[in-house]
């Protein structure tokens, strides 16, 4: 039977809104990729970013393009041929190549890539940015998160956002995330108060490419890369700009197969490693979480985000996340 490729857009309700210094916004877009042989279906879900101007319409230009390829019985090591790296278009592809070869062999992707086995791991559960008063009223309800992700606005006003989780939730790991909200100057005036509240983690407080001054930043504060780190490429600027840690994400790198490596030269380098994803449902979450066992913390959450999953998905108890199943993915 001939290899048929079929993509899918959808549109997934967000519960409330999801909030960072960029914007707001109550719906999850994501592309789907079935890639269909011998009667197995291999998956695949990716969320286009306008941040890194990717849109829906463009996304599926993308795969549409590259349909030739995959029809004919294009493999996952030819991939980078036909599909640029980093791009949200090639990550769905990828993943859908992975779980059609997991089906077709039998054997887990995790098994394919030299991975130990995904064991249930706790995942940060992420707080949008709002007011301070807001933000520790939501981190005091989640009574069954151990790690926390706040979102910052890249103000002086965070000073007292993460005062006020921090009041609440003293018990809590807390990962601040800026999401390239800061201005140098307001960043040096907010970063010296930030130190004070024992944060795991501060992410990527500055834009991708305006982070000079942290080459000579003194602070305990581990700083992650998040806009900074999307593929093998920036490898070296992250590591020159001292970022501590790397915020791995699917539709960043282009597919798991460019994760892998992203992941495991970051180890080389020092760095600690955080999975991250985009607001999608299950079906983005179960290629990552494949890696999950080179992983320092997980922020995977963002099935959670949502007024309501894709059925069958991941399986979460409060916040463990589980492996997924062989016949949803992988």
């Amino acid at each position: 039977m001939a290899r048929r490729l079929t993509i899918d857009v959808e549109s997934w309700p967000i519960a409330g809104e999801f909030r960072i210094s960029r914007g707001a916004k109550t719906e999850a877009h994501v592309v789907v990729v079935n890639i269909e042989e011998d009667g197995l279906v291999g998956r695949g879900e990716c969320v286009p970013y306008q941040r890194y101007r990717e849109t829906v319409e463009y996304t599926v230009t993308l795969m549409e393009a590259a349909r030739p390829h995959i029809e004919s019985g294009l493999s996952i090591e030819d991939l980078p041929s036909v599909m640029k790296v980093g791009s949200t278009a090639r990550n769905a592809v990828d993943a859908a190549l992975w779980d059609l070869r997991a089906k077709q062999t039998g054997i887990p992707v995790w098994k394919h890539l030299g991975l130990a086995e995904p064991k249930a791991r706790v995942t940060c559960t992420t707080i949008s940015l709002s007011s301070p008063e807001d933000m520790a009223a939501k981190a005091s309800a989640m009574t069954t998160s151990s790690m926390l992700k706040m979102k910052l606005g890249g103000e002086l006003e965070d000073i007292e956002r993460v005062r006020a989780v921090r009041a609440v939730r003293p018990d809590a790991k807390i990962f601040a995330d800026g999401n390239e909200g800061f201005e140098p100057d307001v960043f040096l005036q907010v970063l010296p108060e930030l130190e004070k509240y024992n944060l795991e983690l501060l992410e990527q407080p500055l834009r991708a490419g305006s982070d000079a001054i942290l080459e000579t930043l003194k602070t305990p504060i581990p700083i992650c890369a998040d806009e900074s780190i999307h593929t093998r490429i920036d490898l070296e600027q992250v590591t020159r700009r001292k970022y501590a840690a790397l915020n791995i994400k699917l539709d960043k790198c282009g597919g798991l197969s460019e994760a892998v490596y992203v992941a495991r030269e970051g180890r080389k380098r020092g760095m600690k490693i955080m999975l991250g994803c985009m607001v999608g449902t299950s079906l983005s979450i179960a290629p990552i979480f494949q890696l999950s066992s080179v992983a320092d913390w997980l922020d995977l959450d963002g099935p959670l985000l949502l007024k309501k999953d894709r059925e069958p998905g991941i399986r979460f108890e409060g916040c463990t996340l589980h492996p997924p199943t062989p016949d949803f993915w992988g």
